[in-house]
């Protein structure tokens, strides 16, 4: 005898859902809180934070989805902000920074202390939950994943804007001054967080500088003087630009700016560091502070006044 079992399309939907064990979402809650929050997390997937008309899932043909990750994450559709569980944000901004990846090398910067199956597991669990409600298209191509084509990354436009500067072209000075004024998703501690977020900041202040030597190059002192300043409020400890800054006041012929940025810098390596300016920094002022150093040694020094000896009181 031969028995037919029907299967509704509900229950087949259900059985093609990736299954999590209970040690999946333990890695994941290793990294994004304890395992209960991660099966929450995923299980939520994404949803719009808005007018309640729009829809909650997926995007609508020739919006805009832009990824920001400099000053925190957000993910925009348009104006709207889209609400994305922390588990997903981080394979979304580890994608965003690392385009093209495998997928062994994205699930062992996620979870590096989970064995390489384990790690493997939570990725595809991730991924398919993405690829259900597209909040953030990806696309791949044989072992490799990436962000989809029309979602932009703010951290792409401040990679282009430091290649253009790095090659001689001429950016919009306030795109230029204003691309990665903040920091890469401040408040995450993980590894791969940590070295992208120092590779963008050095990346900047060498824009920065760059921008400010060829404004000054050129003559142009204010805009050479705004790229520097910029970059000293960046790192206020880095004598780079407070270098920039005492050549750019020198060009000018403001001897007294120069010299009174020379000494704030001085005090401030002092106060903090206990150290004093490099010896290139200090040379930049010598044609300057010589005829001054040289009046002080060439003054003759005035008569010692002796103070007046105290005369003790006479005893009645």
């Amino acid at each position: 005898m031969i028995i037919f079992v029907t299967v509704s399309p509900a229950a087949a939907a259900r059985d093609a859902v990736p299954r999590r064990s209970d040690d999946d979402s333990g890695v994941e809650g290793s990294r994004a809180g304890t395992a209960d929050e991660s099966g929450r997390a995923f299980r939520r997937g994404c949803r719009v934070a808005a007018d309640p008309s729009t829809p909650t899932t997926g995007h609508r043909p020739g919006t805009d989805i832009s990824l920001h990750l400099l000053g925190g994450f957000r993910l925009l559709h348009g104006d709207v902000p889209v609400v994305v569980p922390r588990g997903l944000q981080r394979v979304i901004a580890l994608i965003g920074l690392r385009p093209g990846a495998t997928r062994s090398h994205l699930a062992g910067l996620l979870w590096p202390d989970a064995p390489e199956e384990r790690a493997l597991s939570s990725l595809r669990t991730a991924l398919w939950r993405l690829r259900q409600d597209p909040c953030c298209p990806l696309t791949t191509a044989g072992d490799t994943v990436r962000l989809g084509p029309v979602v932009r990354v703010d951290v792409d436009a401040l990679v282009g804007t430091a290649a253009r500067v790095r090659e001689g072209d001429d950016p919009c000075a306030a795109a230029a001054l204003a691309a990665g004024r903040h920091d890469l998703l401040p408040g995450w501690y993980d590894d791969w967080v940590l070295a992208d977020r120092e590779r963008l900041r050095q990346l900047r202040l060498h824009m920065l500088e760059d921008l400010a030597g060829r404004h000054l190059a050129a003559g142009r002192h204010g805009e050479a003087l705004e790229a520097a300043l910029e970059a000293m409020a960046a790192e206020p400890l880095r004598e780079t630009p407070h270098r920039l800054v005492v050549r750019i006041h020198l060009a000018e012929g403001n001897a007294f700016e120069a010299v009174h940025a020379f000494y704030v810098y001085r005090d401030l390596l002092l106060r903090e560091l206990r150290l004093e300016p490099s010896a290139a920094m200090t040379a930049l002022l010598d044609d300057t502070l010589a005829p001054i150093r040289q009046a002080t040694r060439d003054t003759p020094a005035g008569p010692r006044r002796v103070p007046p000896a105290r005369v003790a009181p006479r005893a009645h």
